[in-house]
């Protein structure tokens, strides 16, 4: 059963889940749920009918347990739709779950639950290029007595999906974060920045994905900048806006960098570089608290802070390097004391980098927690073209909530939607970027993919999967607000990942901010 406590962690308070309060009594029970009754070749396993082209449903061997698996597949262009029908269900809230693979990129392939007395929900199949398997999670509140699970493909000849090991359990699976990195929309904003609705009209980027569901921001601050890119007083304008026109509760990213903090790159602020290690502590400890407490008294309280930004390597180095956890853990506990000085409600995520290897990311987290480092989520990284394929992101995550009973969410995401270089800017992806083969470069392909990541975090068991936030959907191309810190005239580098083309008008990846 979702774990209603994760939401409200989530939120500080600031909103609640749209989730009908019915209680659930009943178990039902899936006929069949892992294809097993009846071999290879059958086209109507037990308990299951087929609409539609109903020859391209069929059982086969293979699947996520056990000897078969759910296929959809013709040689033709096929629509199908295979289905159960269960009866004698205690109203209430319900999650159907389901192994997934797929290799259909063009196709619209999605698991349902309908006929259940209130809105359909749907939950669209990922494509797994690399052919491993995924779980998905599709909840809805019954109110009849009864319930339809779907598996609906409408594919291109060749094309297949498989499905396996069905669940439908008590409980409702909301995803709590929908969230964005808009930390450089402020000054964008300021050097003349616009952003249209998909029908062309003009209004705030907060106000267009506000309407469209998004429903928490993220923002970093650096120590000093040189050119003031994301300083304290744009990261508390920009607050000011989220929190207190749009109502978007704020996520605090203190990097403890005058610029760029990342794996590689953990530079000490200018300020601060002749400190002992003693006093780095300690302006941690400050400044933490001097950051959170000024957010506090202009009346945008952080609901969440992350202390460090991809901190895989530590922070603050040399002096905070996981070769020396002693004194890492020692700035983090400070980062943390300082945030809690100002404001004992914030929530604190430590946020690492994604990996390809789940032991790492443990390991990271074990030692901290040993070390006596007190946190309440756990924040990863995921770029698709950097960090794996989806089902990389679901191990790490579903390992990381299972290992330390915390919730897990996507601290930063993103997607291109074009691979051209129409403006002559290098882009982050350039064309030697290898892009998952399950998702074009097109608006289209954006959508799907982060789409596909919630889908992802959504399904992380035992309702530990907090949300995703996309990271800079709003920076598009403005003079004056580059990549750089030190040069003011730089470009930007990621107007291919943002959610308006380069005619300022809103992509599809909005709507993925939809409750769900």
């Amino acid at each position: 059963m979702r774990l209603l406590s994760a939401l409200a962690l989530a939120v500080g308070g600031s909103f609640a889940a749209a989730v009908p309060a019915h209680a659930t009594t009943t178990t039902p029970t899936v006929v069949n749920p892992g294809f097993e009754s009846n071999g290879s070749g059958t086209a109507t396993p037990t308990g299951w009918t087929a609409s539609g082209t109903t020859a391209a449903s069929y059982t086969e061997s293979g699947g996520h347990s056990g000897s078969y698996e759910l296929t959809h597949w013709s040689s033709s262009a096929y629509t199908v739709d295979t289905y159960q029908t269960i009866t004698g269900i205690t109203d209430g809230n319900y999650t159907l779950g389901a192994w997934i693979r797929s290799d259909d990129t063009g196709g619209d392939n999605y698991i349902s639950l309908s006929g259940c007395g209130s809105s359909t929900k749907t939950t669209y199949v990922p494509v797994v290029s690399d052919g491993n398997w995924l779980h998905i999670v599709d909840y809805v509140d019954v109110t009849n007595n009864q319930c339809t699970i779907n598996f609906y493909s409408s594919s291109a000849a060749g094309a297949w999906t498989n499905y396996d090991d069905v669940t439908l359990t008590a409980g409702s699976a909301p995803i709590a974060i929908r969230g964005a990195d808009v930390s450089s929309l402020y000054r964008g904003e300021q050097d003349g920045g616009v952003y249209y609705t998909s029908s062309g009209t003009k209004e705030n980027a907060l106000q267009i994905m506000s309407a469209a569901g998004l429903n928490y921001v993220r923002l970093r601050v650096f120590v000093n900048p040189t050119d003031g890119f994301n300083d304290e007083a744009q990261m508390l304008a920009g607050a000011k806006e989220a929190y207190s026109t749009y109502g978007l509760p704020v996520y605090l990213d203190l990097e403890y960098s005058d610029n760029w903090a990342s794996p590689g790159q953990q530079v000490i602020p200018a300020a601060w570089s002749s400190d002992s290690f003693s006093a780095l502590e300690t302006a941690t400890y400050n400044y933490s608290k001097q950051i959170v407490a000024d957010l506090d008294a202009q009346g945008t309280p952080p609901a969440m802070v992350q202390v460090g930004n991809e901190i895989n390597a530590g922070m603050l180095l040399p002096d905070g390097s996981t070769s020396d956890w002693t004194q890492l853990s020692g700035l983090l506990k400070e980062g943390i004391a300082g945030v809690h000085a100002a404001n004992s409600g914030s929530k604190i995520a430590l946020h690492l980098a994604g990996s390809d290897d789940l032991a790492t990311l443990e390991s990271w987290y074990s030692t901290a927690i040993a070390d006596g480092v007190s946190f309440d989520v756990i924040g990863i990284s995921y770029y698709d073209y950097w960090d794996g394929r989806l089902d990389v992101l679901q191990t790490d995550l579903d390992g990381l909530a299972a290992k330390y009973g915390k919730p897990v969410m996507v601290a930063e995401t993103a997607y291109p939607w074009t691979m051209d270089n129409a403006t002559g800017v290098n882009s982050v992806t350039s064309s030697n970027t290898t892009l998952d083969p399950g998702y074009a470069a097109t608006p289209a392909g954006q959508e799907e993919n982060f789409r596909d990541v919630l889908s992802v975090v959504q399904a992380v068991p035992n309702g530990l999967g907090l949300g995703a936030f996309y990271w800079e959907p709003t920076w598009t191309i403005v003079s004056g607000n580059g990549w750089s810190t030190t040069d003011i005239t730089s470009a930007t580098g990621w107007e291919n990942q943002a959610m308006w083309n380069l005619s300022d008008v809103a992509l599809p990846a909005i709507s993925d901010f939809a409750a769900r």
